[in-house]
């Protein structure tokens, strides 16, 4: 999901320098724009990613959203996995891998001075999921130090309970800045920006203190906004298709259990995908 004012609002407080002060340790591999699968005369339904996925752009609003748009046909019943950005941790089962974060994880993500949390309180956690494809994949998350274990709980229980996931990757500037496509799925952690639609105040995902799980199936919607912007279909919560969370499912229980609040609860609006510490 992109968000064009919001990083330009935190730029601008600081410009792009990412911390001088920051420990050096092991290096991660730059992420690489994902390849995108050829469909086949017998791939199943949603299996198989459109060869335009992130390439559409739409025109935006006031607010630097994407226009909302139906979604595509070739987005319903999503369930692919886009190549993993990170090795393979070692070993089979559940793995996760915990330090804090590197200067050169630091330096790909959207940290900037301006943040309101130290970028030597950000850990990086790399960890094993389960694709859609079934199988077994590493990604990783930025979070705040204090919950850096409490993310390994919860991402142990949803790979004990098969919960598929498209990717997981730490967002980058150049994907918080990139023009709305309305296609994203990406879980992921820290964010440095504001809260949506606000031009101040910061969003828990710049402490590092929220986390969004499969975005696409469980978009944010308040009045006619819908983010991603391609994916009103998954408005229907009664939709039987892989990824939705549901106040029962294993997703919110397993957040709950380590006392986050689920968005999908709120009142005002609702934001389905989206864990916070303070459930806001």
């Amino acid at each position: 999901m992109r968000f064009l004012v919001p990083l330009a609002v935190v730029l601008a407080l600081s410009g792009c320098g990412s911390s001088s002060g920051e420990t050096s340790g092991a290096s991660a591999p730059t992420a690489m724009a994902p390849t995108v699968s050829q469909r086949t005369a017998t791939s199943a339904r949603g299996t198989v990613p459109p060869a335009w996925l992130g390439s559409r752009v739409l025109p935006t609003t006031a607010d630097g959203f994407g226009v909302v748009r139906p979604t595509p046909k070739a987005l319903r019943h999503r369930r692919w996995t886009l190549p993993d950005t990170l090795p393979m941790l070692p070993g089979k089962g559940f793995r996760s891998v915990v330090e804090r974060a590197p200067a050169k994880v630091i330096a790909r993500s959207t940290w900037v001075a301006a943040c309101p949390v130290a970028a030597r309180d950000l850990d990086w956690v790399r960890l094993t999921f389960w694709g859609f494809d079934g199988r077994r994949h590493t990604g990783e998350l930025l979070v705040d130090h204090s919950a850096s274990a409490a993310m390994v709980k919860v991402f142990k229980r949803l790979y004990a309970a098969r919960w598929p996931l498209e990717q997981m990757h730490i967002t980058t500037r150049a994907e918080a800045a990139a023009a709305p496509t309305g296609d994203g799925n990406n879980t992921s952690a820290f964010n440095c920006r504001p809260v949506r639609g606000r031009s101040t105040g910061f969003s828990q995902h710049a402490y590092g203190l929220a986390v969004d799980v499969d975005p696409f199936q469980n978009p944010y919607v308040k009045g006619r906004l819908v983010l991603p912007e391609r994916a009103s279909w998954y408005l229907d919560r009664g939709r039987h298709a892989p990824g939705i969370i549901t106040a029962s499912g294993p997703v919110v229980r397993a957040f709950r259990a380590v006392g986050w609040g689920w968005g999908g609860s709120w009142h005002s609006l609702k934001d389905y995908e989206h864990f916070s510490a303070n459930g806001r």
